[in-house]
């Protein structure tokens, strides 16, 4: 299977590095003219420096905005006013005490990780129903399903996106467009190598083996027992934005390793 993305457009939030990065290289690649975006405009541009080093001669841009306010979101949909796939990535995590959590942080990660996902859906998914083609992808997280007790607010926010994709899969019902999740389970992502830096140099490890004991001590279910790299994550995001996907929509898709211990997706 060739996945060819020649003439589409692709947005990926969040995408100066980690698993939206990843995402934004494989989309171009296909061919997708793509759209990094970031809070940090130095950032941004070391990324779509990167990306053209990884795909000499794609057609990227990058579009800085702080999509945790809705005055962020607007500023990319109005320097961008229309995409044919919109993968929303952004997203933050880390572990805290449920008791020490207070409303502000509650707030922010749902801000970013869940509100960011439906400003940029209301403003993009129309047209997509209207030109009648078009790719919602939502990065959700193993967490959503196995929601960790030293985060239950990440958790909550990655399941609110299960919710969130669903509904509007059934909304555009018909019109050539798909909603879809993508839940990743451990990734060896640049957030993810920083916490693990401390384990690491506590235990005289490197990171990547850090990881692998990570995976299983704290994701014994995992199939796998290591953590997934960021291409891993990024090749099922690239798959359900093809055109070859179109039988795909309203799922919720693991690359999770195996750690969710189920039998059905």
């Amino acid at each position: 299977m060739k996945i060819d993305l020649d003439g589409k457009t692709a947005v990926v939030t969040g995408s100066t590095g980690g698993i939206g990065l990843a995402a934004a290289i494989g989309l171009a690649g296909a061919g997708a003219a793509v759209i990094l975006n970031g809070r940090d405009e130095d950032r941004v541009e070391a990324a779509v420096r990167t990306l053209l080093e990884a795909v000499p001669g794609a057609d990227v841009a990058g579009i800085p905005a702080d999509l945790s306010t809705a005055e962020g979101c607007d500023k990319l949909a109005g320097e961008l006013p229309n995409t044919d796939i919109l993968v929303n990535n952004v997203g933050i995590f880390g572990p805290k005490p449920f008791f020490e959590i207070d409303d502000a942080t509650w707030e922010r990660f749902f801000q970013l990780n869940v509100m960011s996902g439906v400003r940029l859906s209301r403003a993009y998914m129309k047209g997509m129903m209207e030109r009648g083609w078009g790719r919602v992808v939502f990065i959700s997280s193993e967490s959503a399903l196995n929601i960790p007790a030293d985060m239950i607010h990440y958790g909550f926010t990655k399941t609110a996106l299960l919710s969130l994709s669903r509904g509007l899969a059934k909304l555009a019902s018909g019109s050539g467009v798909t909603v879809n999740s993508v839940l990743p389970g451990p990734t060896m992502s640049e957030g993810v190598g920083e916490m693990l830096k401390e384990m690491a140099a506590e235990k005289g490890l490197t990171v990547e083996e850090a990881g692998v004991e990570f995976v299983k001590s704290e994701r014994p279910s995992s199939i796998i027992q290591r953590p997934a790299t960021t291409q891993e994550v990024a090749n099922m995001i690239v798959y359900v934005c093809s055109k070859e996907a179109s039988a795909t929509s309203g799922g919720a898709l693991r690359v999770d390793g195996g750690v969710v211990d189920s039998i059905v997706p």
